[in-house]
Formats: C-alpha cells, sequence, structure tokens
C-alpha cells in the first residue's frame, strides 16, 4: 500500500469512528474516494474556530483529515466535515440499486461516495446551483455513469422520485417537493437550520403515502439552502431549539393542524414528538 493509500485508509477508519459509524460501505466509500481530485490545487483554505487558515503547501495528505475545506472562500461555500457526512450517510443508508437525489452537490466529493453506495445499478441526481461548482462536478464525476448532474435548482418541482435525498445545504423548513418525491421507504436528510449557527440535522422518513417518521440525528450548520430559507421559520427553528428536546422528535405531520406533540410548527408542516 503506497503512503497516500495508507493516509486514506486512516482517514477513513477516522473520520467513520468520529462519526459514530462502524458501517464497511461507508469506510470503503471515503477510503477509496480521492478528495483531492474535488479540492482543485493547493494549498487549500482549512476551515477553523478562528476562521480560515492555509495549508503550507499543496501536499495531499492535509486534506486527508477531519477537516472542512473552503471551495469558495469568498461565499463561505465549503466542502463539509468528513465525520459529520460519515454519520449522514449513514443515518440514510443507501443501499445498492437506489436512486439518490443529491441537493448542493458542490464539485461531487461526497456525489461519488452516494454514487459508490448505490453501485453501477443505482443512480444519483445531483444538484448544484453554482455554476462554476456543478461544471466542475460535472468534469470531476463524469467517470461515473450512474451520476447525472444538474445546474439548477432542487426546489422546483419535477424532481426525481428517489430512495434517498440527500441534503448539503441549510433550509428552515422542508420543501413539500423533497417531501413529495420521496418513494415509500425513502429517507430525506437535511439540515435544518436557524439563526446562524444553529441547526440540527434532520432525517425523515416516508412511511406511507401521507405519513413520515422523523429524527434529529446530530447538530450541524450549512450555509443556507437558496429558495429554503426563510426568516421566520427560521426563528421558529432557534426557538425550538433553544427550547430543548429535538432528541423528542418522533414524526413529521403535512397539512394538518398542530397539536399538543408540536415540538416545531411551520408551514403546512410541523414535527411531532409522538410517533407516525
Amino acid at each position: 500500500m503506497s503512503g497516500i493509500d495508507q493516509k486514506r485508509a486512516f482517514y477513513a477508519a477516522l473520520v467513520t469512528a468520529n462519526g459514530g459509524t462502524p458501517s464497511e460501505p461507508i469506510k470503503s466509500a471515503f477510503a477509496s474516494t480521492d478528495r483531492a481530485l474535488f479540492l482543485g490545487p493547493g494549498p487549500w483554505k482549512v476551515m477553523t474556530a478562528l476562521g480560515y487558515i492555509q495549508t503550507p503547501n499543496d501536499d495531499p495528505s492535509y486534506l486527508y483529515n477531519d477537516v472542512v475545506i473552503a471551495l469558495r472562500l469568498d461565499r463561505s461555500i465549503n466542502n463539509g466535515e468528513p465525520s459529520l457526512h460519515a454519520r449522514c450517510l449513514a443515518a440514510a443508508a443507501p443501499q445498492p440499486g437506489e436512486r439518490v437525489l443529491h441537493v448542493g452537490a458542490g464539485t461531487g466529493y461526497y456525489t461519488a461516495m452516494l454514487a459508490q453506495l448505490v453501485g453501477p445499478s443505482g443512480a444519483v441526481a445531483a444538484y448544484e446551483i453554482e455554476p462554476g461548482l456543478a461544471e466542475q462536478a460535472q468534469q470531476n464525476l463524469a467517470d461515473l455513469p450512474q451520476v447525472s448532474v444538474h445546474a439548477r435548482s432542487a426546489i422546483e418541482p419535477d424532481l426525481p422520485m428517489s430512495d434517498v435525498i440527500y441534503v448539503c445545504a441549510g433550509a428552515t423548513h422542508p420543501p413539500a417537493t423533497w417531501l413529495s418525491a420521496l418513494k415509500l421507504n425513502g429517507r430525506l436528510i437535511f439540515p435544518l437550520s436557524g439563526t446562524p449557527g444553529l441547526g440540527v440535522m434532520l432525517m425523515v422518513t416516508r412511511v406511507d403515502e401521507n405519513s413520515y417518521a422523523a429524527r434529529i440525528v446530530s447538530p450541524a450548520v450549512f450555509i443556507p439552502c437558496i429558495g429554503a430559507s426563510d426568516s421566520t421559520e427560521a426563528k421558529a427553528v432557534t426557538a425550538a431549539l433553544m427550547k430543548g428536546g429535538p432528541r423528542e422528535v418522533r414524526s413529521l405531520v403535512r397539512n394538518a393542524e398542530p397539536d399538543e406533540t408540536a415540538w416545531l410548527s411551520g408551514e403546512g408542516w410541523w414535527l411531532s414528538t409522538a410517533a407516525s
């Protein structure tokens, strides 16, 4: 095993351990996906609690750590924290042959992992609204025939019916188009975002035509999803998170009046502490 292969194998073990998942398929996806391919030439900007710092040079070894790397520094667009994605990929559990909708694909790093998890019999539709990033993703993913890249919003109607919808941009509510695009037993995982700095990864599973199980997977902070961010709903998310009890969330209800089990209410939807 070469030096870089050893680093990638350790990186895969590190981020899946930090993410709390023993999943061998996810560990394999991290080990076999060349992160450097998706981040452009170094040196790279690494996000820290005090801002970004730059790697000393373009040695790709710096990328195989559990760190967040800038893609567009001027827009605060990053290649997200690997251990968080390990946790979220494990929660969504894409299976061979399934269809995945990836929202906010960036340059395609996590898209490539989704493609590996569903295999050649599956399909991944990657949506990226930033034209430059979409063009890079198209180039980076060109050798994966099960992947299609769409340089447009994923909030619009007529999304493909999907087993998994994997979202990498913060939404203050679950758009109706995402919920409607879930197949039976389909899983939607997205950053439910409040005011800046507050948010959680919410996973929603379609139980039947009108019922959805729901649970909070992890704290998370992402840049806003264009078309899925509303200031009033952001305040409601913040208030719910400040109140506490997100781990009690059990279901998502659509088009019904909230009852006494409501943890968070939005327009046309609410999260309940009761089972679906």
